[in-house]
């Protein structure tokens, strides 16, 4: 069951999140983005449900195993997880006893590679078929 709230950390966007509404005990409450959220809908009924399967079985010795679907990451002074479901990637935040999911990308796409590599990412990455696009790449690759 999904069930529109506002996260209440400071550090947390504040955008909507749609929360999976079932919790068991060692197990973490799985919070979604807006951009997660519609790109999860926007994913085959399979891949759906691999993504949230995959999301609904973590636990906190899952994620200090750091597997291969399971890697560690800062970036902005935060501490990210990427779990690999599939062709895809989600991206989450831990906070208590929640999963703060802020994105799920595309394996082998421009906007994974740049949030993976602390680049700046934007709604025309997450898009990539904006014109400038092309433009920001190389601006974002200069030094």
């Amino acid at each position: 069951m999904l069930n529109d709230t506002m996260p209440t950390s400071d550090s947390t966007p504040q955008s909507s999140y749609q929360t999976l509404g079932r919790r068991a005990s060692g197990f973490y409450q799985v919070t979604f983005s807006d951009q997660a959220m519609k790109m999860l809908n926007e994913l085959p009924v399979d891949d759906q449900l691999h993504m949230v399967s995959e999301m609904s079985e973590l636990n906190e010795e899952a994620l200090q195993r750091h597997s291969e679907k399971i890697r560690e990451f800062s970036r902005d002074g935060k501490t990210f997880y990427r779990l690999a479901a599939g062709d895809f990637r989600c991206y989450f935040e831990v906070k208590g006893s929640t999963l703060y999911a802020h994105y799920i990308l595309h394996q082998h796409t421009i906007a994974d590679f740049l949030f993976r590599n602390n680049r700046p990412l934007t709604e025309e990455v997450l898009a990539e078929k904006d014109a400038s696009f092309w433009k920001y790449l190389e601006a974002t690759l200069k030094w």
